[in-house]
């Protein structure tokens, strides 16, 4: 679990009642009702009339995985992936079809199955493509929505404090309540720009990351998958997949030390001799 979202939002919502306090203000001047019910039910209502209804409701199921952000390690990934290749080398592309039922991830269970079915190396590459680019689209869809709620968000705040502001105009005659009623109008855009920046746009950008990564899993999946059909050597194939992770810090597959041979590759080299 990853909690950045989590503690991101906290904090920012922290330093407002720092502010809040620091200045001797009262949160109780912000929390209005009907400020609050405009801003958040018109926006989520604008933001399901902007697309489909599936789409809000795929929207609203992502929402609890941007603040858990289980996130897989990169070097996770490289390691299962080595020892099927070590597994594939040792006892044949047969023994995947035995290996895939100990996987729990799908889409390796799905290319492993296929690898022993004797699957053609193309045409796996252009159905795991495929997979990885229909999951990408559909994680975006939740991404956009709540980078769309973040858009609404304010100008509906405005709107809210120009209802306001006109029910001031028609109060004139009341001077002792206008700077109490100019300050609630003012509420409603208030409660835009904190929902926007401070949920909506944060929530966006969080899920559009973890699709990202999952995305970058995947790659290593399907590149780790089609070095394994076609007969990669495990500890080469380990450093592959290791140069095709950003940032990733340079380290040998585990189990082999930096001046130890590879015995796989000690059987090729007598074979060839």
């Amino acid at each position: 679990m990853d909690p950045a979202t989590l503690i991101g939002i906290i904090v920012a919502f922290g330093a407002l009642y720092a502010m809040i306090t620091v200045e001797g203000a009262q949160v109780s001047s912000l929390l209005l009702p009907g400020p609050i019910v405009l801003v958040f039910g018109a926006t989520l209502a604008i933001g399901i009339a902007s697309g489909t209804l599936r789409d809000a409701l795929q929207a609203f199921q992502a929402l609890p995985g941007a603040f858990r952000g289980k996130i897989t390690a990169p070097q996770t990934v490289i390691d299962e992936i080595v020892e099927l290749a070590e597994a594939a080398r040792m006892n044949g592309l047969l023994s995947l079809e035995q290996a895939a039922d100990s996987v729990k991830d799908p889409f390796l269970k799905s290319a492993l199955r296929n690898i022993a079915d004797g699957i053609d190396n193309e045409e796996l590459r252009n159905t795991l493509e495929d997979e990885i680019a229909t999951r990408g689209a559909r994680d975006r869809i939740a991404s956009k929505f709540y980078m769309g709620l973040g858009g609404y968000a304010p100008t509906v705040g405005i709107i809210g404090t120009v209802v306001s502001l006109t029910h001031v105009l028609e109060n004139l005659s009341e001077p002792d309540e206008l700077g109490h009623m100019i300050a609630a109008a003012f509420v409603a855009t208030l409660w835009g720009l904190l929902s926007a920046n401070f949920m909506w746009l944060p929530i966006g950008m969080r899920l559009k990351r973890l699709s990202d990564l999952d995305i970058e899993r995947l790659t290593l999946l399907m590149e780790g998958s089609l070095a394994i059909q076609a007969g990669s050597q495990p500890r080469l194939l380990g450093e592959r997949l290791q140069s095709m992770v950003p940032a990733a810090p340079v380290r040998r597959v585990r189990g082999k030390k930096n001046d130890e041979p590879d015995p796989a590759e000690v059987d090729d080299v007598l074979m060839s001799a």
